[in-house]
């Protein structure tokens, strides 16, 4: 079970470090895509991999999320280095709980009492779906509690499920030597979530072919920009029910629309990578990504 997990955080990781390499200038990034050419880059990843390598080491220590024991593990790791994208947000719930502030509160209270919607619940839960792929009702219940230690909305909550079930289904295509259709992968991942704007954007993705303009599919899914599950979630899955078999072409892709690359990229990466074909994916970037195994956030090198 935890080499699953551990295989899928290293989709994570190389989605994340990948996505990562295609901010800049505009117009020199979509050359760049549309070349499928990869810009200067240290392929390291950022806060995406380094909270799903605490996620990784929860299932590891016991098949359980403690989120108590969580929420210290990313405390840890985001002092270890700080700059590796966390968001404003995050930062603030990380640092109040580090003070003595009781994380239930602190993630409740966020935006006003509504809690945090982003997308950050859903961009770690990769190695949740990989290691229980056979129990969707743990993988849902994982998730969730991995989730809500820092993102209480409901929408949040709805996008870490859906990714981890995403990821969930992948696996359990690769030993059952089997590929959905897209349809079928969006229609299993809907059964397993709660009424939400997240699940309603998703049952959305069924009705949008491949071929549709990239700037068409932002339009109706989303790319990340406002870093909400809700414009983050939709897409990723639409891109990964579109290429369950082929790890390069999902990453292609999921740059492409822009937006918030790296944790699309991470999502897609994560899921995708359980149900490609192995040599499929670029020794390259095999090689060249920063290996979260040996990295200074790993307790277990």
């Amino acid at each position: 079970m935890i080499k699953n997990a551990s295989k899928a955080l290293l989709g994570v990781s190389i989605g994340d470090a990948f996505g990562d390499s295609f901010f800049g200038e505009t117009d020199e990034i979509l050359n760049k895509i549309s070349l499928r050419e990869m810009p200067n880059t240290k392929w390291e990843f950022t806060d995406d991999t380094v909270m799903s390598i605490a996620i990784l080491e929860e299932l590891e220590e016991n098949g359980e999320i403690n989120q108590d024991n969580l929420i210290k593990k990313f405390n840890r790791n985001h002092d270890l280095d700080v700059n590796r994208g966390y968001g404003v947000t995050l930062r603030r719930l990380l640092r109040e709980i580090k003070e003595g502030e009781n994380w239930r509160d602190v993630s409740k209270n966020a935006f006003d009492g509504q809690g945090s919607m982003g997308n950050g619940a859903a961009m770690r839960v990769c190695p949740i779906g990989a290691y229980y792929f056979n129990d969707f009702q743990k993988v849902r219940e994982l998730a969730i509690k991995s989730a809500e230690i820092t993102h209480a909305n409901n929408e949040a909550i709805t996008g870490a499920i859906s990714i981890a079930i995403g990821t969930a289904l992948t696996t359990k295509m690769k030993f059952h030597n089997h590929i959905l259709t897209p349809i079928e992968f969006i229609d299993k991942i809907l059964n397993e979530l709660p009424d939400s704007d997240t699940k309603y954007q998703i049952a959305k993705a069924k009705n949008i072919p491949y071929h549709y303009h990239i700037e068409t599919i932002k339009g109706m899914l989303g790319n990340g920009i406002n870093m909400t599950s809700q414009d983050t979630v939709p897409f990723s899955i639409w891109c990964a029910a579109y290429n369950l078999n082929n790890f390069e072409e999902a990453l292609w892709k999921a740059v492409s629309i822009l937006g918030d690359r790296d944790t699309i990229c991470a999502m897609v990466g994560g899921m995708v990578i359980m149900s490609s074909e192995t040599e499929k994916i670029p020794k390259n970037w095999l090689e060249l990504v920063e290996n979260f195994e040996k990295s200074i956030f790993r307790t277990k090198r």
